[in-house]
């Protein structure tokens, strides 16, 4: 496999489980060193990444907690002694309930881990990008940061302001060498997802023959997504929220 990442390293927050470990893993492959941030460490993705000849590290943080998200960008550049992607992919999906009946505990819970501790995430990301000029970050939203969904609303209005998030950031720093874009995933094959449907295989089917293309997505072909933002083959692409969802939003 080819290395276009060589020499170059990788921030993954939420990187123990589903898309964040895919990612994590994908860019171990293409030759970067990674930070895997999680408030859960899973010995899996280190040892997936070793086991691909890649170079890991493992940091506890909780996006949540700004002192948390300082210590982990402080970590990587004491690590690595440099950054050049982020992948901003820690998130929750919160409880399920309508708008009338949605709690004020629920709602702060999944704004301030979702849509604060993204931009928290950014804040001190970019301020190692702008004195390097020059740096790529991915936030991970979702098809409800671009359509509504009902039953999840603190999750889809943290969503649609990531992405409202992503475009901005990306206005204000096109002419200094970073470019930050979005990815919208669908539905992946992942423990959020399994958690929505109570892996009940009717509640899957359900959500499956909403997919036109008539499956659930894979972790790795999201990954292969954020790689592409990363790389230069993307060089021209900033302030975009790229669906990977099979046609979910086209319908």
């Amino acid at each position: 496999m080819e290395k276009p990442f060589k020499d170059k390293v990788a921030l993954v927050t939420g990187g123990s489980f589903g898309i964040g470990k895919a990612t994590a893993i994908a860019f171990a492959k293409r030759g970067a060193k990674v930070l895997v941030a999680d408030w859960v460490e899973d010995g899996e993705t280190l040892q997936a990444i070793s086991e691909a000849g890649g170079e890991a590290v493992f940091t506890h943080c909780d996006i949540s907690a700004e002192s948390d998200i300082r210590a982990m960008v402080n970590k990587v550049l004491d690590t690595y002694g440099q950054l050049d992607f982020a992948f901003n992919n820690a998130g929750i999906e919160g409880e399920q309930a309508a708008t009338a009946e949605c709690s004020v505990e629920n709602w702060d819970k999944v704004l301030g881990i979702n849509l604060r501790g993204t931009w928290l995430c950014m804040k001190y990301e970019l301020q190692h990008f702008l004195k390097k000029g020059k740096g790529a970050i991915v936030n991970t939203a979702s098809v409800a940061g671009l359509v509504g969904f009902s039953g999840i609303p603190a999750y889809t209005a943290s969503k649609h302001g990531m992405v409202g998030l992503t475009k901005t950031a990306a206005l204000e720093y096109a002419k200094q060498g970073i470019r930050i874009n979005a990815i919208c995933p669908g539905l992946i094959r992942t423990p959020m997802v399994d958690r929505f449907t109570g892996k009940d295989k009717t509640v899957e089917q359900q959500y499956v023959d909403m997919e036109p293309v008539g499956r659930m997505g894979e972790p790795e072909e999201v990954a292969e997504a954020v790689l592409w933002l990363c790389s230069e083959a993307a060089s021209f692409v900033t302030g975009h929220a790229l669906a990977v969802d099979g046609g979910w939003t086209a319908q």
